[in-house]
């Protein structure tokens, strides 16, 4: 979650969710992709009343420049950002470590325009703009999970952007989600996966075949070529041999179906039960995409693809030792904030995350503050600092 937007993903067992289509100046684009889902709400979405009365967040937003009222830049109406100012679980004074000032008091007059139009009190207001965009983004993760077949509450919430530790905790309330992850510099991660991350490319021919046993030598000419354009690829890139992964998938569907499904085809020679293989693992992915088998309908196979790696050095993450769990050296100052829970504000400890070492934890109610996030933790909750997190 950053300024004008939530995008969200699903990962198992450490690979994204793959889309296969996506829409490029009006045209389909059949490409492996990561399946993200883009909602429009970030720190910078305006809250108003839609013509029905309703207090609405979003998609509209006021950007970095004017930004939100507390910004003093000239914008007036509220944002989600005004909202968390408000209610004090921003830092109700600065922003940035202290390098950027803000002023509550517009915020709250913005905020107080809209209390009134909707007939309710500040501070309700302020927290109805958090729940209305919360929804929004439990919708937008509804979507990548449960309508595909997953159940979110067994997965963990990774809490990253500017905003998006800031949220996540309501967010996860809203899910039933038991586990968030925030990770060291929220605001940068984006720019810190470059550091860790591997060379890839994508390779892929169609062939459109009936999953029957006389296709066996087409389907290994398919992959043949296939691997020879990775390992020009290797060649290009420099990568050594024992840097080389590769990761093949075919993309299946029933006769007649608009959509395939990718399925994982394991390394080794393309033999008959390669066939019996792919039809099981179809089945198993139909069924948890939509809920049903077509057993007496043919299967087809559309486009087999090769995913090429090449492992390079990455920055590493330093581990630290564990250093006991009082966490009461780390505390900066209590702050009240206005909690839902209680209807009313609450004194919460604020915690440097720049003073937390390994081992520490403490338990919700509380707030945590870095110079490129704010991490909030709701009563009932426990904060622990992993090793590589401090």
């Amino acid at each position: 979650m950053g300024g004008t937007s939530t995008d969200v993903a699903l990962l198992k067992a450490g690979e994204a969710r793959l889309a296969s289509e996506a829409i490029v100046h009006g045209y389909p684009i059949k490409a492996p992709m990561l399946d993200i889902h883009t909602v429009g709400a970030g720190g910078g979405s305006i809250a108003s009343i839609d013509s029905g009365g309703l207090l609405k967040v979003g998609p509209r937003s006021c950007g970095a420049d004017p930004g939100p009222v507390c910004y003093a830049k000239g914008n007036v109406e509220p944002a989600v950002t005004d909202a968390n100012i408000v209610l004090q679980t921003l830092n109700p004074r600065y922003l940035l470590g202290g390098r950027m000032p803000v002023r509550q008091d517009l915020a709250k007059e913005a905020i107080g325009r809209l209390a009134a139009e909707l007939g309710l009190d500040l501070m309700e207001t302020a927290q109805g703009i958090i729940s209305v965009v919360t929804a929004n983004m439990a919708k937008a993760i509804r979507v990548i999970s449960v309508q595909r077949g997953h159940d979110p509450r067994d997965y963990t919430l990774m809490a990253f952007g500017g905003a998006g530790p800031l949220h996540a905790a309501r967010l996860a309330k809203e899910l039933d989600i038991k586990r968030i992850l925030v990770p060291l510099n929220p605001g940068i991660l984006c720019a810190m996966g470059l550091l860790l991350t591997d060379l890839r490319a994508d390779f892929a021919t169609t062939r459109l075949l009936p999953l029957e046993p006389d296709v066996l030598a087409e389907v290994e000419r398919a992959f043949a070529t296939l691997n020879q354009q990775a390992a020009a690829w290797f060649a290009g890139e420099a990568i050594a041999a024992d840097a080389r992964r590769l990761l093949r998938t075919v993309d299946m569907r029933y006769a007649g179906q608009n959509y395939e499904l990718a399925i994982p085809l394991p390394d080794g020679p393309i033999a008959p039960d390669t066939l019996g293989l792919l039809a099981r693992e179809f089945a198993d992915a139909h069924q948890r995409m939509y809920g049903f088998l077509a057993d007496n309908e043919p299967v087809q196979l559309v486009t087999f693809r090769l995913e090429a790696t090449g492992l390079v050095s990455k920055a590493t993450l330093r581990e630290h030792p564990p250093a006991g769990a009082d966490a009461s050296h780390a505390i900066r100052e209590s702050r009240d904030v206005w909690l839902a829970e209680s209807r009313d504000f609450v004194a919460c400890p604020v915690y440097a995350r720049e003073q937390l070492k390994a081992g520490n934890r403490f338990s919700g109610p509380a707030i945590v503050e870095q110079m490129d996030a704010t991490t909030v933790v709701l009563p009932g909750m426990t904060a622990t600092v992993d090793s590589t997190s401090t």
